[in-house]
């Protein structure tokens, strides 16, 4: 399925350069941090903390990496950053929503816009293509050692109360409605390995690109907005 998280491409990656495995830290620290200042530092609470540290964990953030974020968001004279969502056209009309957390709106927001432009796209206003995606949990399971059998853990996922199950190479995908994320992660985790589990959009249809220019203008566009340090995710409706 298209339009997944940055998370779960960068997961896909067999390989990481130094430049990359430095914005995967970058991009986790912030999200940690804007879940520290809203919800305290303590894991146990703060159960958005508890997923985001297990998810660091599997991206292979260290432990004191990890432990420096939290103790610098708690400080009084940490870097807040705020979230902004911004949405858009790609080549042919693909829908792209693309969350940030920065600490400079004017910037973030003259890049992203800078991206759209220079690879056939049109930043648009709040809610141009927000309504072409609905928002479900997405739990991730890992089975690239094989672990696990396809027909095991769908039939677990479904009788925990997920709405959808697919299997993408050596990933499962586990779709929940928001509300019943929680309680099937609490049915599933003691059971598999969950990579992740958090908010996804998912597009309720789908456009194929036609023209190698199209293509690569698209794929152009998505790289350049997931480099930037300041975005978050991307999400969008391309079947690629």
């Amino acid at each position: 399925m298209s339009g997944h998280s940055k998370w779960k491409n960068i997961m896909h990656k067999k390989e990481k350069t130094d430049a990359q495995r430095a914005k995967v830290f970058t991009k986790i620290g912030k999200e940690i941090s804007i879940s520290v200042r809203e919800g305290g530092a303590d894991p146990v609470a703060n159960t958005k903390l508890r997923d985001l540290i297990a998810k660091a964990k599997q991206l292979n953030v260290p432990n004191d990496n990890i432990k420096r974020i939290i103790e610098k968001a708690s400080g009084a004279d940490g870097v807040v950053y705020e979230e902004y969502t911004y949405e858009g056209y790609g080549p042919c009309g693909v829908a792209l929503i693309v969350t940030t957390a920065t600490d400079n709106k004017n910037r973030t927001a003259g890049n992203i816009r800078h991206y759209f432009d220079k690879y056939g796209g049109n930043l648009g206003t709040q809610g141009c293509v927000s309504y072409m995606f609905t928002d479900k949990g997405l739990i991730l399971i890992n089975n690239e050692e094989g672990d696990y059998d396809e027909d095991e853990v769908m039939e677990a996922a479904l009788e925990a109360g997920a709405a959808d199950f697919e299997a993408d190479g050596d990933i499962f995908e586990i779709y929940t409605e928001i509300s019943d994320l929680e309680e099937v992660k609490a049915a599933l985790e003691g059971k598999y390995k969950i990579m992740s589990a958090e908010l996804d959009k998912v597009p309720s249809a789908y456009i194929t690109l036609e023209g190698d220019d199209n293509i690569e203008s698209m794929t152009n566009l998505l790289e350049a907005l997931e480099d930037d340090d300041d975005v978050q995710n991307v999400y969008h409706n391309w079947d690629n």
